[in-house]
């Protein structure tokens, strides 16, 4: 199928490509960077230089595309991590918040018939664990990391779930780790390797119904029961060396 991936040049994206072309679908990748759409092209996708603010330019891009699942991979994340710094959260916040209409908006008018977006599974609000898809994510109140974080969580799957004509998944993803991250190895509870979650996503253009999957390793943090059965996800998947 034809399938427009935002956000191809990222962690997750890089590691999608090679599992969409090999499974036969046509890619158009975006990317901000030249340099990158260069890369793109090499692999066999075909790369647009885009910005998910310029709402028009976007939409044009995914028209011409004509896809019939469109993927949301987009971040604006810092290369390091820093949790004490808000700023270091707000610029992947406004791009939930503000770009994720963008793309949908683009998604409907191409006639689109699924949507697919990186959400986290990290964002719910403290309780009783394994957190299952129906526990209350956290409090967006205040400008505390984890509150700017929880904004733009919620108005991303808001803007996915609600979506008039189109098919929304979101896949809440654990804390990545693996090639093109943060982390080399696992950290934290609810971990996830980075081609794990990008075979998630290849799962999800042909199976589960619309809603809410928690993609992550089986630690207790999280329950993946939904993910495993309607997906047939595996937090054991890895890409070739």
């Amino acid at each position: 199928m034809r399938v427009f991936l935002a956000g191809a040049a990222g962690a997750i994206g890089r590691r999608l490509v090679p599992l969409l072309l090999e499974a036969g679908h046509s890619v158009t990748g975006t990317t901000r960077s030249g340099e990158k759409a260069s890369e793109l092209k090499s692999r066999g996708v075909t790369a647009v230089v885009v910005d998910v603010y310029d709402a028009a330019a976007l939409r044009d891009a995914v028209v011409r595309a004509a896809p019939e699942v469109v993927v949301h991979q987009l971040t604006d994340l810092p290369k390091a991590l820093d949790p004490n710094r808000p700023a270091a959260f707000s610029g992947n916040t406004r791009l939930r918040v503000e770009g994720t209409p963008n793309l949908v908006a683009a998604a409907q008018a191409a006639g689109a018939r699924r949507l697919i977006a990186q959400s986290i599974a990290f964002a719910y609000a403290p309780g009783p664990e394994p957190h299952a898809e129906a526990d209350p994510l956290a409090s967006a109140a205040g400008d505390a990391p984890a509150a700017i974080t929880a904004r733009g969580v919620r108005a991303l799957e808001e803007a996915v779930l609600g979506a008039p004509g189109l098919q929304g998944i979101v896949l809440r993803y654990g804390r990545l780790w693996g090639p093109g991250t943060w982390n080399a190895s696992a950290s934290g509870r609810g971990a996830l390797h980075v081609d794990a979650a990008a075979q998630a996503a290849l799962l999800a253009l042909t199976r589960g119904k619309p809603g809410v999957y928690n993609i992550a390793e089986q630690d207790g943090a999280l329950t993946i029961d939904k993910a495993q059965r309607e997906l047939g996800f595996n937090p054991a998947f890895r890409l070739p060396a």
